[in-house]
């Protein structure tokens, strides 16, 4: 895919991928992709991410069964971010909620504002 070699990636090769929720148009999660993961991101619709803790690839929901099946892949303006567009089987946060987004910040505290849904133990062990 030559788009896919026309991103602008940082330094150890990665961009950050922003993911969507096709139908809601809420923001799930964040993750960062280089160019494998994009390749492997297309080539299977499922969302692949290049994990910088465990340097491996890793499959949205291959453990947990909780899948990010792409609908839609948008490049930013200056070419160094993607949003793509998912449908989310299942909840996007290890913690259980269904995005990773599920804090406010009220004053001097972070304040959930989104119930867990699943018992992460449940899924992760």
């Amino acid at each position: 895919m030559e788009w896919i070699e026309t991103l602008k990636y940082d330094a150890n090769g990665l961009v950050p991928a922003v993911i969507q929720d096709a139908d809601t148009g809420q923001v799930l999660m964040v993750g960062y992709m280089n160019r494998e993961a994009l390749q492997r991101t297309v080539a299977t619709g499922l969302c692949t991410y290049w994990s910088r803790s465990r340097q491996k690839y890793w499959v949205k929901g291959e453990t947990s069964g909780h899948l990010q099946r792409v609908r839609r892949i948008l490049v930013d303006c200056d070419a160094d971010a993607v949003l793509i567009q998912v449908e989310q089987v299942g909840v996007a946060c290890h913690t259980g909620h269904r995005s990773c987004f599920y804090r406010a910040a009220e004053g001097e505290s972070l304040v959930e504002v989104e119930p867990v849904l699943i018992d992460p133990e449940q899924v992760y062990g």
